[in-house]
């Protein structure tokens, strides 16, 4: 059961990020252009999924479970310090040169598209520079 869940959840998820153009670095870099072509369209997404969000978590807070049993890890630090700080720049710097964020970048790989997989190679290359120079052993 928690298999389908997350595979259904997976595919939902990726339906409507397909649908809401989050796949379309064109798109997603015409929204970050502030003082160009800006297409605001894009911020009606991160509005709904927001809102969806705030929801969400307001009723997981409530649960100790999930819906497939599994026990519900909601972080509860608020912190911010320079780990967290660089790591939203990064986020952002290559948002804005590649177009894609982690979830649209597997979505547009699986679908084949070139960028996607530069991107997704030089994200993953991130991941392991980070486990290799910043991870704990």
């Amino acid at each position: 059961m928690r298999k389908l869940f997350a595979v259904t959840s997976g595919l939902i998820f990726g339906l409507g990020l397909i649908a809401g153009g989050m796949t379309d670095p064109v798109k997603v870099k015409a929204f970050l252009d502030l003082f160009g072509g800006w297409d605001p369209s894009l911020a009606l997404v991160m509005g709904g999924a927001i809102a969806v969000g705030v929801f969400a978590f307001a009723l997981a807070k409530r649960r100790t479970r999930s819906w497939t049993g599994e026990l519900m890890e909601i972080p509860s630090s608020t912190v911010i310090d320079w780990r967290l700080i660089v790591g939203g720049v990064l986020f952002g710097i290559g948002w804005g040169i590649g177009g894609f964020c982690p979830g649209p970048a597997l979505v547009a790989l699986a679908s084949g598209m070139g960028s996607a997989w530069i991107f997704v190679a030089a994200m993953v290359a991130g991941m392991l520079v980070h486990d290799r120079l910043l991870t704990p052993r």
